[in-house]
């Protein structure tokens, strides 16, 4: 597996992993997961993501409304969140980008037919599948496919890693909505290997992969070690089936194009509003009799929606234009997160980590040894002061005492910052911790 720390002193412990008790650095099934990067539109899924729960109504409004009214000042930014937006730019922006993806003279969707159809049709060619559902969201398309396959293996335990997403943010839904158990091969804080998949001590249905697993910092195997896990599992007579919430960013660290990757496993899903900043929504690309399965089960969840083309339409300007340059963003993350650890270095931080060290995606994490609300309120002053946001929100949850953690993307603005302007706003904001 690829290393995934990088340490800078003895002050704290050398070794995250351990003293989360194997967890990981972000937490275990359970308990906390990793943190979202912002609870406004960030690469994760809200502020109830740290526990799997939803946030009161009315929770931390002064705050949200603080921090929202700086990054959207800020002029320099290494990304921007959709859910940033006012309700009025997020309008304008579907609305300039719609025409050049689809034909607006057509009729609207009706229980997803017209528009939904087309982009089920797209993604199934771009992942090299016969047939795509679409979802309302990725964990009800998730609960249809494993539940699908649970009934035609006969088998309704699925293996899959407790920092996985169903495991730390759906509420157990697995269990208490589809009547599915989960078992983990492996608690270390990477991917299941092929020996770990073999010996695994329970007969298992499915083996879903996270691709990347983001709760452990974004982390993805090596080419290779990913076809010998999924070999495991067949040798298992288990079917594989991918988390790929965040597959479209994975094609530069594998060196090989989306429908390779997606055809190693029996079905795939992937989301829409993340690294593709649409509205929302999920699909699930699989062979067409589980299609037909995955259509009845979004029914009974209550996923079949009379009109989602609003949704749909930003997913189909997700696909033309953030999905060719996503390569880029992966690239100079790289040289983001090469300049801040340099810079924390030279800060004379006491100690840091970058997780990875060289990220395998657009996004990584930064681990710094200072309480959360001090690093939050830096952030926030220098975004407010200077126009100019390096980070978004730390968090405590799920790590060993003394230490936060935050995550980091890098997208079409972040382009703009070279290694220099990165050290630069480094520098000032670690300025502002002292």
């Amino acid at each position: 597996m690829t290393d995934t720390s990088t340490d800078t002193s003895t002050d704290v412990s050398t070794d995250v992993s351990a003293a989360t008790g194997d967890r990981g650095p972000a937490g275990a099934a359970g308990g906390a997961g990793a943190p979202p990067a912002a609870d406004e539109g960030g690469p994760g899924h809200g502020s109830g993501a740290v526990t799997g729960g939803t946030p009161a109504a009315g929770a931390d409004d002064d705050g949200r409304r603080r921090r929202l009214a700086a990054w959207r000042a800020s002029e320099r930014v290494l990304w921007r969140g959709s859910a940033e937006q006012s309700l009025a730019r997020g309008l304008g922006t579907l609305t300039a980008g719609a025409a050049g993806v689809y034909d607006l003279g057509e009729p609207v969707d009706v229980y997803g037919d017209g528009v939904v159809a087309e982009l089920e049709r797209r993604t199934a060619a771009l992942l090299g599948f016969p047939a795509a559902v679409w979802f309302p969201t990725g964990t009800m398309a998730q609960q249809a496919a494993l539940r699908a396959w649970a009934g035609r293996t006969g088998n309704a335990t699925v293996a899959v890693h407790p920092q996985a997403h169903p495991e730390v943010h759906e509420r157990a839904a697995f269990s208490v909505v589809s009547g599915l158990r989960t078992i983990h091969p492996t608690t270390q804080p990477r991917l299941p290997t092929a020996d770990e998949v073999r010996e695994c001590d329970e007969p298992f249905g499915t083996l879903m992969l996270e691709l990347p697993l983001r709760d452990a910092g974004f982390v993805l195997p090596e080419w290779d070690e990913l076809v010998s896990v999924v070999d495991a599992a067949r040798d298992r007579d288990a079917v594989v089936h991918f988390d790929g919430a965040r597959l479209w960013e994975c094609t530069p660290h594998f060196g090989r194009p989306l429908d390779e990757i997606a055809g190693l496993a029996d079905s795939v899903y992937v989301s829409f509003y993340k690294s593709l900043g649409g509205l929302s929504g999920a699909v699930l690309a699989c062979p067409g009799f589980l299609a037909d399965e995955a259509r009845a089960w979004r029914h009974r969840y209550g996923g079949q929606l009379f009109q989602q083309y609003p949704a749909v339409l930003s997913g189909l300007i997700g696909l033309e234009r953030e999905l060719p340059r996503l390569p880029e963003y992966v690239a100079h993350a790289k040289v983001v997160a090469g300049a801040l650890d340099e810079g924390l270095r030279r800060a004379g931080v006491p100690w840091h980590r970058i997780n990875p060290p060289v990220p395998l995606t657009h996004q990584f994490q930064v681990w710094l040894p200072y309480p959360a609300d001090a690093l939050n309120e830096a952030a926030l002053a220098q975004s407010e002061e200077t126009r100019t946001t390096l980070f978004r929100r730390w968090f405590t949850e799920g790590c060993p005492p003394g230490l936060a953690v935050t995550e980091v993307t890098v997208a079409s603005e972040g382009l703009a910052w070279s290694a220099e302007d990165v050290s630069s706003a480094l520098t000032d904001f670690v300025r502002r911790l002292v």
